[in-house]
């Protein structure tokens, strides 16, 4: 399964104090982790107003979920209505993640890996030629390249 950062801005108005951000933080600290989630550790009260923002890693591949789940336990720790930001994904180099590219594609297709001549992998995706009509391959091949970081080879079926 894949990791997602889920960005939250919990202070959009800046009305917390200072003492109210760390508190905040301690509880989301202990509330993620009642989740499953993790939370990058920042200095909320260090950061000027419009980037009091918290970083999620959670589990998952439905964005909106994701954004709902972080936005519940940032209310729930620190009393505001917080707004969601952008969702990206940690790569690790894995299928899962090739999956992930293609499913932000709308697309679907089959992921084989052999070692290369030089000890790298080379992931090769079978794409619909139909899918290829529809969303260029040098875009599909870069985001592949860039979650994965090996060479990819896209054939079409």
């Amino acid at each position: 399964m894949r990791t997602a950062v889920v960005r939250v801005r919990v202070d959009p108005s800046g009305a917390l104090t200072r003492t109210q951000l760390s508190q905040g933080m301690a509880t989301l600290l202990k509330l993620a982790g009642e989740a499953g989630a993790d939370v990058i550790e920042r200095n909320l009260a260090a950061m000027p107003v419009a980037r009091r923002e918290v970083q999620l890693l959670i589990a998952g591949d439905d964005a909106d979920t994701l954004k709902q789940t972080a936005l519940d336990l940032c209310a729930k720790a620190f009393g505001t209505t917080p707004v969601a930001g952008v969702v990206t994904y940690i790569s690790r180099g894995t299928d899962d993640d090739a999956r992930g590219v293609l499913a932000g594609f709308g697309l679907t297709g089959e992921i084989t890996r052999t070692p290369g001549d030089e000890g790298f992998d080379v992931v090769y995706v079978t794409l619909r030629k139909s899918d290829l009509e529809r969303i260029p391959e040098s875009r599909i091949h870069t985001a592949l390249e860039a979650s994965l970081n090996c060479e990819v080879r896209i054939l079409t079926r």
